[in-house]
């Protein structure tokens, strides 16, 4: 079992305040420590700045990657091993599983609406990934095929 938590929360209330982090190095401790790979963003557009990054190890591998959106909404990458039910409902906060599913850079992912956030999830690879926030799904889409797993 792993005992790493490495953490940088985005401070303030203020979105339009929230100081970018630079989430390399905690991305490469959590590719060699989790048991998954683990998905980060390559080639965002201007105008997406990461805002919380945070691996827990010795919480079911769980990744948080945090990005303010262009136009201000927030978009999560979420990532565990734990018990897909219990963590797709705290990442999307109450979020129910729809019908409908995308086929996004070759994985299939599940809308989910209903909750705090909405969410697109994948089940696969060995953990559960959740895309989730108050952007729209075009973010959410944005987000997820930019995704690459490693």
């Amino acid at each position: 079992m792993h005992r790493l938590s490495l953490a940088k929360p985005s401070s303030g209330v203020d979105r339009a305040a929230t100081a970018a982090v630079d989430y390399r190095v905690e991305l490469l401790t959590a590719r060699r420590a989790a048991s998954y790979p683990v998905a980060a963003p390559e080639g965002l557009p201007a105008g997406w700045k990461a805002t919380s990054v945070r691996f827990q190890g010795d919480e079911s591998d769980a990744w948080h990657l945090g990005f303010q959106a262009p136009g201000g909404q927030y978009v999560q990458i979420e990532q565990s091993t734990q018990k897909p039910s219990e963590f797709v409902d705290d990442a999307s906060q109450g979020g129910e599983a729809t019908k409908q599913t995308e086929e996004i850079a070759g994985r299939t992912w599940t809308r989910y609406t209903g909750g705090r956030y909405d969410a697109l999830v994948h089940s696969g690879d060995g953990a559960t990934t959740v895309v989730a926030g108050t952007g729209s799904f075009a973010q959410l889409t944005e987000m997820a095929k930019s995704l690459k797993m490693a």
